[in-house]
């Protein structure tokens, strides 16, 4: 166990004189730093059009994300309710239904709001 924690002797650095040295820090901070422009810029494309046309374009996207997820608790809303069926369980049942109508009102929110504000 005590040779574990031992130094190891046949190990030696490499000479490197000053000059040397210096040559690889300035190549390894240039390498860092092409590195980290290549890697970290990014293109921004600005929109032209009428800024109207942005606003209904995040709008949609929102939007579509909303609608995936009232579609993924209208999924799970089915799956509880086929489960409560099978189990013969009422509270669960309910919660099933409960989780299909908050789906059903999430996913068609859009069109929904469209309603109401005419």
């Amino acid at each position: 166990m005590r040779n574990l924690f031992q130094k190891n002797r046949g190990a030696f650095n490499l000479p490197m004189t000053g000059k040397v040295r210096k040559g690889f820090s300035v190549y390894c901070a240039v390498v860092l730093a092409v590195a980290m422009v290549c890697c970290m810029s990014v293109t921004a494309f600005a929109a032209t059009n009428d800024p109207l046309t942005v606003v209904n374009n995040l709008s949609d996207f929102i939007f579509g994300l909303i609608r995936a997820i009232g579609l993924i608790m209208l999924g799970f809303g089915v799956v509880q309710v086929g489960l409560s069926l099978k189990g013969h369980d009422p509270s669960q049942r309910a919660n099933g239904f409960l989780t299909v109508a908050g789906g059903i009102i999430i996913t068609f929110a859009k069109e929904i709001l469209t309603l109401i504000t005419g």
